[in-house]
């Protein structure tokens, strides 16, 4: 019998129907998950009902909120002390969330972050990662190497502190900003997950694009909510 805190793991998902079935077993897998939740953000496919034959509690939300949005429900709905935060397309690799996991419930941080391996298909020009990490290192003042990665375990405390979540692409970069300037202990983790990747094509320019204006925006939020780094 494990002492570790009850574990809720929190994926919000649009239109995911290729992936989630896959992605919600291989959560449920994971020995210290109490429970699955799918935020289905009004998909156009049958992302709820894959969700719901994986065995996942489905929240289903009527209008379409975006990521920040689906995790903030999903995240209130949650009944752990510890929190999951994974993407649909993991598939598979979703297993590799107790990576993440260890640490936060062993006590040694207060949240993690998923290392993803280097692809090895070309995709944009790394102009999104680097406004993120340039945004992180002036309003947190630290040094992180995956802005955008999605993949987070964190207590319910730290989760708590910080809601409600950033809107659009911009979410986990205002999250890593929120959560340094409070203080918390954050790692980086390496994982061995993957996920379906845009390439050099019309519409992984147009998603990136859309990515580098949401973190464009949400920088320009924290300069108005902050100004300056935090005081060390």
């Amino acid at each position: 019998m494990s002492n570790y805190p009850p574990v809720s793991v929190v994926i919000p998902a649009y239109n995911e129907s290729k992936y989630i079935y896959h992605t919600v077993s291989a959560a449920k897998n994971i020995p210290e998950v109490t429970e699955v939740i799918v935020v289905d953000d009004a998909s156009q496919d049958d992302t709820a009902l894959k969700a719901e034959q994986a065995g996942a509690r489905v929240i289903k939300l009527a209008s379409n909120l975006g990521k920040g949005g689906a995790l903030t429900r999903g995240v209130q709905e949650a009944v752990g002390e510890v929190l999951l935060l994974m993407d649909g397309d993991l598939g598979d690799t979703a297993r590799q969330g107790r990576e993440l996991l260890l640490p936060v419930l062993e006590g040694n941080v207060d949240m993690t972050v998923a290392k993803f391996p280097r692809s090895n298909k070309k995709a944009g020009f790394g102009l999104v990662k680097g406004l993120a990490r340039a945004g992180i290192r002036y309003f947190a003042g630290i040094e992180v190497e995956a802005p955008l990665s999605g993949q987070r375990a964190m207590t319910r405390k730290v989760a708590e502190d910080i809601m409600p979540f950033a809107s659009g692409y911009g979410v986990e970069v205002g999250l890593t900003i929120k959560v340094a300037r409070l203080g918390y202990k954050i790692m980086e983790v390496p994982v061995q997950m993957t996920h379906a990747e845009t390439g050099r094509d019309w519409a992984g320019f147009k998603h990136r694009g859309r990515q580098f204006i949401h973190v464009a925006k949400e920088l320009a939020f924290c300069m108005l909510r902050y100004g300056k780094l935090p005081s060390r």
